[in-house]
Order: C-alpha cells, then sequence, then structure tokens
C-alpha cells in the first residue's frame, strides 16, 4: 500500500509540488479574457525553483524605466504575432532573466487577470529542477527575488486593506516592507489558493492601485 502524502510535502519539496501542481491545475477551469477592442495580451510565469533547499516562486522587481517601473511582478511580458500565452511567458522568462523552459515543464496556467493597463495578462506555472544561473537583464529587471511555497500558504501574507470609497484592497506580504498589489498580488493569491491550498477560487474583480496602471 501506497503511504498517503504528507499535506506539508508539496511546500517543502519541488518534485511533490509538480506533482500536486499539475493535478490542481488540469482539473482547474480558467477563465480567459474575450477579445475586445484596444485589449493587449501578455503571458507571465508564476516560475517555482529550488532555493535554499526549498521550492520557491520567482518574482521581479522592474527595472526604473518603461513600462511598470519600479514595480513588483512576475516574469513576462506581451504576446508577439502567433504566440500563445505560454510562448510569450517562456520566451520572456528567458529574455528578462535567462532561465529556459519548455513546453513540458508547464504545470498549467491559472485565470486571465484584466489588468488597468489594458492587459489581459495569463499566468503560466512552471516548475524547473535544474533551472541554471539567473541572468537578469538590466535594461528590464532592477532585482530578482524568491518568496518560498511555505511563505505563499502561510495565514499571515495575504491582507485585505479597507479603502475609503469601499472595497478591500489585497496585500501579499511577503517579507518585511515587501507588499505585492494586483495585478501580481492577485495572480499570486490565486496560485496560493488554487494549487497550494486547493481552493477554487476568482481575482478578476480585484482593485488595483492607480499606479498599476502605467
Amino acid at each position: 500500500m501506497t503511504a498517503p502524502l504528507d499535506p506539508r510535502a508539496p511546500l517543502d519539496d519541488l518534485d511533490a509540488f509538480r506533482t500536486l501542481a499539475a493535478g490542481r491545475l488540469g482539473s482547474f477551469a480558467h477563465t480567459t479574457v474575450p477579445d475586445a477592442p484596444g485589449l493587449r495580451r501578455a503571458g507571465v510565469v508564476l516560475c517555482a525553483v529550488r532555493h535554499g533547499g526549498v521550492p520557491a516562486v520567482i518574482l521581479i522587481k522592474r527595472a526604473y524605466q518603461g513600462r511598470n517601473a519600479g514595480q513588483w511582478g512576475l516574469p513576462g511580458g506581451r504576446l508577439e504575432d502567433g504566440e500563445t500565452p505560454e510562448d510569450a511567458a517562456l520566451r520572456e522568462l528567458h529574455e528578462e532573466i535567462g532561465l529556459a523552459a519548455g513546453p513540458a515543464d508547464v504545470l498549467g496556467r491559472l485565470d486571465d487577470f484584466p489588468a488597468s493597463s489594458g492587459f489581459a495578462i495569463t499566468p503560466v506555472v512552471v516548475a524547473l529542477e535544474d533551472p541554471g544561473p539567473l541572468l537578469p537583464n538590466p535594461d528590464e529587471v532592477h532585482s530578482v527575488h524568491h518568496t518560498t511555497l511555505r511563505r505563499l500558504a502561510a495565514d499571515d501574507t495575504p491582507r485585505w486593506v479597507a479603502q475609503p470609497d469601499g472595497g478591500n484592497l489585497l496585500q501579499m506580504r511577503l517579507g518585511p516592507n515587501w507588499r505585492v498589489h494586483a495585478p501580481t498580488g492577485a495572480m499570486l493569491w490565486q496560485f496560493r489558493e488554487v494549487v497550494l491550498l486547493g481552493r477554487q477560487v476568482r481575482v478578476a474583480d480585484f482593485l488595483q492601485p492607480d499606479w498599476t496602471r502605467h
């Protein structure tokens, strides 16, 4: 008889995470933002690697120039002609931080997020066994950071901040002075809920700070 999987194992073991994520994403009916005039599309990668001996997701702080200057983000960018969201996400992962991933590394995708900047962003979940060295492109990336799966799953990571005009703004508190808002925060939250915790949630209506429009 096979022993039951330790429920903590996917947070601490990359192979266990890969199996869990593939199964949960395989049964997750992701939503797609329909085409509309002026809509642009982008793909981003929630890339899990070993860091400090445990699985962690890579985040970047954008270069202090151009679109989204200085903001927290996931490796990714807009689709080029003929690309799928997965194609664009994997291409940008290599262009921005030097990591090579192929279709076999893709575990699935989450909901498109309709960003206030006019982009529909598709999050693609990837696990890399041996990613090689990080090679950030300084024209696009100011710095590269890791947040462990255990930190993402922690009860005190999401914080909901009431807004004066109504609604709640999500902050993903990933470390001291490290607060990630939607769109990136929303995608991290859905990754946490769907993949790590096995819950069915949607994020398209999450509030976005005004400064994420730029």
